[in-house]
């Protein structure tokens, strides 16, 4: 099984930052992207960022210029960095990292979630 460690949440006032950490562990051969994803409540989970093996990274519009996706390949580590955060940033955070398996299928895998709090 791939197990997902996430930390960096937390309350942060309007305009500030928060580093969010994902550090990945277990069977993890295949690996072809890792992620972000919120879900504010009352709301639908959303993509927040993704960041595919090559490197190549994706944002949802409504915080793009403000976090940033990054990895270590040596580690299985996600990061996203947070900046200008908004109060309509508040939601619980979640990684997400999915592999393929020698048969092709795509296998997606959850952390448990980090709460995330912009609140002055």
């Amino acid at each position: 099984q791939v197990q997902l460690v996430e930390s960096g949440g937390g309350l942060v006032q309007p305009g500030g930052s928060l580093r969010l950490s994902c550090a990945a562990s277990g069977s993890i051969f295949g690996l072809e992207a890792m992620g972000w994803y919120r879900q504010a409540p009352g709301k639908q989970r959303e993509l927040v960022a993704r960041i595919i093996s090559g490197g190549s990274t994706d944002y949802a519009d409504s915080v793009k210029g403000r976090f940033t996706i990054s990895r270590d390949n040596a580690k299985n580590t996600a990061y996203l960095q947070m900046n200008s955060l908004k109060p309509e940033d508040t939601a619980v955070y979640y990684c997400s990292l999915v592999r393929r398996a020698p048969s092709g299928s795509r296998l997606p895998y959850w952390g448990q979630g980090t709460q995330v709090t912009v609140s002055s």
